[in-house]
């Protein structure tokens, strides 16, 4: 019997996920969109469209080769690095919920981290395929991506952002550890980095009482723990198999952000621990997949791109996971594919583009050797 492609088995694990994510949407957000909008199809109108936009964009990206980004990708990955400081900048950017995260070009609205995220294992992906063991060393290897990586996750704070933020870390951390960086450096890093992790955290109230709510929500149920105990609430009241579609409860102007960073627990009320082991499953056989991509790459930049995209993915989602399930401080960190948001949704469906464009490209590679 034929293996199925890993190519293939990703496209069809994406476009179940970005189904689930619109059904879900609807079902989140319909009478709060009603309540405040006057419309239930508020929300689900505009993933409609951010839905539609994101395949146009992973079918193009998926049969681009990949190396044609690589050429252009140090001026997009600065230009993006430019889009952050724009944000910061009141006449630009764009202020919600406390935080300015968004900027506004014209009609445009969009979030800038999002796309740093791409052109940063892009930009990473690139410049790394070319160290070799140059990467080895700290002062002409290491150190000039650790300071790139640094300003990045300074303007990234600046907003603040703090989820993004670690994430771009993490995610910059492995990619160097795969190309070959030694683990003292990194190792000696971190360690380095502790202080300021500090200052950022420990030294700001709003997180500081997240990470304490987080330790023990109940000590404050109707303040800093409301989002982690109403989260909780709703995914042990799914049981095994849920309330069924449209029918939980939390969603009722109870569990804050249900359409987005708490869809996750949405999904766990109305399809029970079935519903939320069916998504996990099918980003675990993504996480393989994606491995298999870039396993298979003929070169190490699609290596390397591969794995960075496959990484951030599937990392960001049991980050997610991990929150509404009460085992991680609230952060505002999305579900991919799942998640209410248009600029989440376009570029990491462009991402899975650029991954299967990978795999398809790979003959090609091998031929030009």
């Amino acid at each position: 019997m034929k293996k199925i492609s890993p190519d293939v088995t990703i496209f069809i694990i994406t476009l179940i996920l970005v189904g689930v994510g619109v059904v879900m949407v609807y079902s989140a957000s319909a009478i709060m969109a009603a309540e405040k909008f006057n419309d239930p199809y508020f929300f689900l109108k505009k993933q409609l469209c951010w839905t539609l936009l994101g395949l146009v964009s992973m079918v193009f990206f998926m049969h681009l080769d990949y190396r044609i980004l690589e050429k252009f990708i140090y001026p997009l990955f600065f230009f993006s690095i430019f889009l952050l400081v724009l944000v910061l900048i009141p006449k630009f950017g764009r202020l919600a919920g406390g935080a300015r995260r968004w900027v506004k070009i014209g009609p445009v609205v969009f979030q800038p981290s999002e796309l740093v995220k791409l052109f940063l294992i892009i930009y990473l992906a690139s410049s790394l395929s070319r160290k070799n063991r140059k990467i080895e060393g700290f002062t002409n290897g290491f150190l000039p991506y650790l300071i790139i990586i640094g300003v990045i996750f300074a303007l990234i704070m600046k907003q603040p952002d703090f989820g993004t933020a670690v994430l771009l870390v993490i995610i910059s951390m492995t990619m160097l550890f795969i190309s070959g960086a030694r683990m003292m450096h990194i190792l000696a890093s971190i360690i380095c980095s502790l202080p300021f992790f500090y200052l950022f955290v420990y030294k700001v109230e709003y997180r500081r009482e997240r990470v304490l709510s987080f330790l023990n929500p109940w000590e404050d149920p109707l303040g800093k723990g409301f989002h982690t105990i109403q989260s909780l609430i709703a995914m042990g009241s799914g049981g095994t198999t849920g309330f069924g579609l449209g029918g939980g409860r939390q969603k009722l102007f109870y569990l804050p952000a249900p359409h987005t960073d708490f869809i996750f627990s949405v999904i766990g009320e109305e399809f029970g621990f079935v519903g939320t082991g069916i998504i996990i499953f099918l980003f675990l056989v993504f996480l393989w997949q994606g491995y298999r991509i870039a396993a298979e790459a003929r070169e190490q930049s699609g290596s390397l791109l591969a794995a960075g995209i496959t990484f951030l993915i599937v990392f960001q989602s049991f980050i997610n996971m991990g929150v509404v399930s009460g085992m991680l401080p609230v952060k505002g960190v999305p579900l991919p594919f799942i998640s209410f948001g248009g600029s989440s949704l376009i570029f990491t469906m462009s991402g899975v583009g650029i991954l299967l464009s990978v795999w398809r490209h790979r003959k090609k590679v091998k031929n030009e050797k």
